[in-house]
């Protein structure tokens, strides 16, 4: 759980064709990113050791974030914090369930934008600006990790569509 306050949250979960340890294998790995990511330019390694996992990603727009990972759990999923650099963090949890056929993975953001401080004036543009284009943002980065690994397809630029943030 974030140890920052943050009032709400969007979760986006698909289902793949593949087994929970598979999953875990490719999101795990350093630059993994690059392979699935519609909106990824470059997916830059920081630092990435056993206890301790920091990448930058950039975006086809030119934008940079950077990724600390504060929870790695193995074959289950991490949490991390990410920032566009000089800017506050938001918080994302990745996590994977073995269903009874195939496993469903989960990512779920905390997004700094709109989403601290009083509720009754955030809530308007969180809702109607924040959520729905991060909503539509995590459903392209499932589509492609669905895709990399039920049909071993390198994800392209903009695959799914452009997106107003990070194109």
């Amino acid at each position: 759980m974030p140890f920052r306050r943050y009032n709400w949250k969007t979760s986006v979960e698909t289902c793949i064709d593949s087994k929970k340890e598979d999953i875990w294998r490719i999101i795990s790995r350093e630059g993994n990113l690059a392979k699935f990511h519609p909106f990824c330019h470059t997916n830059k390694i920081v630092h990435w050791s056993k206890k301790k996992h920091i990448d930058e990603i950039e975006y086809l727009n030119g934008l940079i974030f950077r990724r600390n990972f504060v929870q790695w759990i193995d074959n289950l999923g991490y949490d991390l914090y990410i920032h566009q650099l000089g800017k506050p963090n938001s918080y994302v949890s990745w996590r994977i369930k073995e269903l009874e056929e195939g496993s469903k993975i989960k990512i779920t953001v905390y997004p700094y934008l709109f989403n601290n401080g009083q509720k009754f004036i955030s809530y308007i543009p969180f809702f109607l600006i924040v959520r729905p284009l991060l909503r539509n943002y995590l459903s392209a980065v499932l589509h492609g990790l669905k895709l990399y690994i039920e049909e071993d397809s390198l994800i392209k630029p903009n695959q799914f569509g452009k997106h107003i943030w990070f194109s």
